[in-house]
């Protein structure tokens, strides 16, 4: 069949990416530990395989794979779970995806890839199931408690007490104490509910999301002697952890960041402006000279 130079090279651009994706899940089968998780990505692998020679008819050419592209999604994925990192590289196809209209003239079989390309991988992709996303809720209870009652605690202790090494010993003591008290809950929520998560694992992701949260917020008060400027950075900080987290969950599980970050970012800052002028009213009614 006589294509186009222009034709040649759009589907020579979709066989770069279907023989770049191929080799990011076979090297991701290969270390996968769960044999059911190896066993659907390798077939994703076979399925991109399959759509890169299918593709290769009317292109006449072998196309080498983008390796920067496939280092970079096999990094992601081995740092930030498997899930994460597949399900970030099939949301950024979804755009290229669409560009298969395009040859779906010349290339009629680009409407069936098309369309694995969004049902079938997804569904596949869906079944995958790492331990840090099935104790998700427990993360988001560390740290949406450790985001709303720091910034809260810290911006009433910012005005009360004026005084950094003061508010990050008290940020601090609150902190801890209030981990462990979460934690403690969690373990108990968990003990009595129906779900195949481990109570002590629920505990301690819980545990470890709200000291980590902890930590960052008060840094500043250790570092910088203006309690404004650390205020200030501590609400920088919890507003980027909120957004961060938010990202690698929208991303995960496939929900809508703009909601879920809205949602929490707007209930800290609300939370941190309350109690900073709580703690102004409470130092004057008190008499508290600082």
């Amino acid at each position: 069949m006589q294509i186009s130079e222009d034709v040649r090279k759009k589907i020579m651009v979709f066989q770069k990416i279907e023989i770049t994706e191929h080799h990011i899940y076979k090297r991701l089968a290969a270390v996968i530990k769960s044999p059911e998780n190896a066993k659907i990505v390798a077939q994703i692998a076979e399925d991109e395989m399959r759509h890169y020679e299918g593709l290769k008819k009317y292109s006449g050419q072998d196309v080498a794979p983008n390796w920067f592209t496939m280092w970079r999604y096999y990094l992601i994925s081995r740092l930030f779970g498997f899930t994460f990192g597949i399900k970030l590289m099939e949301r950024t196809e979804k755009n290229v995806q669409k560009d298969y209209d395009q040859i779906t003239a010349v290339v009629p079989e680009a409407a069936t890839f098309k369309h694995e390309e969004e049902v079938h991988e997804k569904q596949l992709v869906g079944m995958l199931s790492e331990e840090g996303l099935r104790y998700a809720g427990s993360i988001v209870l560390g740290l949406n408690d450790a985001l709303v009652e720091l910034t809260g605690a810290l911006a009433g202790l910012t005005l009360a007490l004026q005084d950094v090494k003061l508010i990050a010993l008290s940020g601090l003591i609150t902190g801890i104490a209030a981990s462990m008290s979460m934690a403690a809950s969690e373990y108990l929520s968990t003990r009595s509910e129906k779900t195949d998560k481990h109570p002590v694992r629920a505990a301690v992701y819980t545990g470890i999301a709200y000291i980590g949260t902890v930590t960052l917020l008060v840094m500043p008060y250790l570092i910088f002697e203006n309690y404004y400027l650390d205020l200030a950075i501590a609400l920088t900080t919890a507003v980027l952890i909120i957004a961060v987290f938010n990202y690698y969950i929208s991303v995960a599980q496939d929900v809508s960041f703009r909601e879920r970050f809205l949602e929490m970012a707007g209930l800290s800052l609300s939370v941190a402006t309350f109690s900073f002028i709580v703690g102004y009213f409470i130092r004057i009614w008190l008499g508290v000279e600082v």
